[in-house]
């Protein structure tokens, strides 16, 4: 039943700002606008967002009250840092003796480079004693007479000791400015990475408290009562307030956006989202139904911001095609939007009449080996689309699709000033073009050992059918180009989950620390809006560097989708077997909930042991989880407990790299709790029976359980 609620996402743009609206109960795309992003008006980027919420409202013909949920993912803080538009920080550092030594070094964060001769703007000052208000206030006063607009407290050891940062920031309040401790940003050790995240954190704060106030007085103005959210760079959402303590946050927000459309619409588990605009292709990984996500590389420098792991190749559906000595010698940088030339296959007949080729530098320094076609209509760019609409790749419907006749005619010249004919010219374009997408696609799989036979291309975004298709065909993966591909991003920005992340190093972390990571996280997920009966925790413990990261994800409802079909038996079996890659005949259900069902099979291999891979398929006939050899067993919540601790120390293996639990999943109820970044079987143990904990005794439980060698 439809409850015409919705959800509405928007994505800020450099040139545009797109808004989605979606269904709540079934996830359908129900209504899309395009509007200029708004960076010139007095109210900035807010003015954009209100102009696409307000012309989304009336073309789906709902009401302020029935916006259920609104997020918005923004371009503003990268595009500060791009641009050197940042605010001069004022650090404060603490400490005596050895532990000046180490703070003073701080004041060499003024020689960041932002932009080529620009560096980061920053003042420093001195406080021994941080209960000493009057040095701290004299310190502030010397930061603003200096021209500190914003102000970052850092001692070594806040991560264990904040009071001194916040005793610091405390006697620094009446000056009114924005201010931050180095330890709120992130709780890993490592003075200098700490701070320098917590300083370039403080640079954008200013100019996003702005625009954080706006939007949310214009949407509170237009009757929106739904919480506004803000799209993070690791693929979640977070609360406006979370977002005015920490803007670091929303950088690399724009490819994050995309890829959590794949993950919640194309509901991918494995496998790599390459969004493709006009100019350039960005490419991450879906593993295990996950985004990667690593530490940051901000202004030169890592950080302690876990963001999505995104590798960007300048090819994109606009690139342009590069030919010398009769061949094509390349796809891009440059792209036809950057020349300023139009499409040659968006072109009429008549405006390619008598079209020859020639070769131009688009821009002051590139190259002269461009291709372009001079007609009767112009002066037109030959591009990766009009190579894919000419070998019919681009399906009817899609944002960029044309008359095949027409993408034909553009390439005819090029094709013959080659000596060959125009599916040969149109291939050997995409060859180029996708050549370094490829190397990119294969780095990763390697680097996160996606299985490439099962492993999915998923093409998003208005370039999505010059890339992707092509790609799948000369790799020999899956590929397929998302539904709405033009407005993936702004639909995964409505579809996005709460997130919140949590890092402790704690040496030797007993279950009682790790439990209380856990607890912080999910309190954290909470607190923003998430729905507490439907949060998901991720708990990874790392032996080598003694971090403990708890990621916690929730919706700020509880989602009862009601979709118009679920799988039956027989389609879900096909999927299993499909990416078993075996005969649905020797395909088995091993366990299941009324969530997910697990299908086995088993490989026996000469003088080797038989393994017995198996895959968890969900409702909707989606393959959720992979995996090579594993063990399954069904019991109920009551008695999981006594089930669990046998399994576990039956498949803890002990060696010379020390003890290694197995990977565990549990299904309960719609869930699949990933317990696998534990490797000490009493923490691991002891997860699993807080993910029981208030569930009925009798309900089912699913147990899989993979060996680590």
């Amino acid at each position: 039943m439809n409850t015409h609620r919705i959800r509405v996402g928007i994505d800020v743009g450099g040139t545009f700002t797109d808004a989605v609206a979606v269904d709540a109960t079934t996830l359908e795309l129900l209504g899309q606008v395009k509007v200029p992003t708004s960076h010139h008006h007095e109210d900035g980027v807010a003015h954009g967002i209100v102009e696409a919420l307000d012309r989304l409202l009336e073309q789906t013909g709902c009401a302020p009250a029935d916006v259920a949920f609104l997020a918005h993912g923004t371009t503003q803080a990268t595009n500060a840092l791009l641009e050197g538009d940042v605010a001069t920080v004022g650090l404060i550092g603490i400490g005596t003796g050895p532990a000046a030594v180490l703070t003073r070094r701080l004041a060499s964060f003024g020689k960041l480079e932002l932009t080529p001769g620009k560096r980061l703007p920053l003042a420093y000052a001195h406080v021994t004693d941080p209960q000493d208000t009057a040095s701290v206030r004299s310190a502030v006063e010397q930061l603003k007479g200096e021209g500190a607009q914003v102000l970052v407290a850092s001692q070594p050891f806040s991560v264990d000791r904040p009071e001194g940062e916040q005793t610091v920031l405390d006697a620094a309040r009446p000056y009114g400015l924005p201010m931050t401790a180095a330890h709120e940003i992130t709780s890993l050790y490592g003075l200098h990475k700490r701070t320098r995240t917590a300083v370039v954190n403080a640079a954008i704060l200013p100019r996003m408290l702005a625009t954080a106030d706006l939007v949310d007085a214009s949407i509170t103005k237009a009757g929106v009562t739904a919480p506004l959210m803000v799209m993070r760079c690791d693929g979640g959402v977070m609360a406006l307030g979370e977002m005015r303590r920490r803007p670091l946050l929303t950088v690399l927000s724009g490819p994050a956006a995309g890829v959590a459309g794949a993950l919640m619409q194309e509901r991918v588990s494995e496998g790599v989202f390459l969004e493709t605009g006009g100019t350039s292709t960005d490419i991450s990984v879906v593993r295990r139904g996950k985004v990667a996500v690593r530490h940051a590389t901000i202004l030169g420098k890592t950080s302690y911001l876990s963001a999505l792991d995104v590798r960007t190749v300048g090819v994109g559906g606009g690139s342009m095609v590069r030919i010398g000595e009769g061949r094509v010698t390349g796809v891009g940088p440059r792209s036809a939007h950057i020349a300023g030339l139009p499409y040659a296959c968006f072109a009429s007949p008549d405006q390619l009449r008598d079209a020859k080729v020639d070769t131009v530098r688009p821009m002051d320094g590139d190259p002269t080996d461009y291709a372009v076609l001079d007609a009767a209509g112009g002066r037109f760019a030959v591009t990766m689309t009009c190579a894919a609409n000419a070998l019919g790749r681009v399906p009817e419907g899609d944002f960029a699709h044309c008359d095949p006749e027409s993408a034909r005619a553009a390439i005819a010249p090029l094709a013959a000033m080659l000596g060959t004919d125009v599916a040969t010219a149109a291939t050997r374009i995409l060859d180029a073009g996708i050549a370094q997408v490829k190397t990119v696609v294969d780095a990763m799989i390697r680097d996160y050992r996606l299985d490439k036979d099962t492993a999915v291309l998923v093409g998003g975004g208005g370039g999505a059918a010059s890339v992707t298709p092509h790609l799948a065909r000369t790799s020999g993966m899956e590929g397929r180009i998302a539904r709405h591909n033009e407005v993936i991003s702004p639909i995964g920005v409505a579809l996005a989950l709460v997130r919140e992340q949590v890092e402790r190093i704690v040496p030797g972390a007993t279950q009682e620390q790790i439990l209380a990571v856990r607890a912080e996280a999910e309190r954290a997920v909470v607190a923003q809006g998430a729905a507490a009966e439907g949060v998901e925790v991720e708990v990874t413990v790392d032996p080598q560097t003694s971090t403990v990261r708890a990621v916690a994800t929730g919706a700020t409802e509880l989602r009862t989708q009601d979709r118009s079909h679920r799988a039956d038996d027989t389609e879900r079996l096909r999927a299993a077997a499909a990416s078993l890659k075996t005969d649905p005949a020797t395909v088995h259900v091993l366990a299941g909930t009324a969530a997910h069902t697990v299908y086995g099979t088993e490989t026996r291999r000469r003088l080797r042991p038989t393994r017995r891979p198996i895959r968890i398929v969900d409702v909707d006939g989606v393959v959720r989880h992979h995996a090579a050899d594993a063990r399954v067993e069904t019991t109920t919540v009551a008695g999981a407990p006594e089930v669990l601790a046998r399994l576990v120390g039956e498949s803890t293996s002990y060696g010379d790299g020390g003890v290694r639990a197995p990977a565990l999943r549990l299904l309960l109820g719609s869930r699949i709790a990933d317990l696998s970044g534990v490797l000490d079987p009493q923490p691991l143990l002891a997860l699993a029976r807080s993910e029981l904990r208030a569930r009925a005794a009798d309900e089912p439980v699913v147990a899989v359980l993979e060996v680590r060698s």
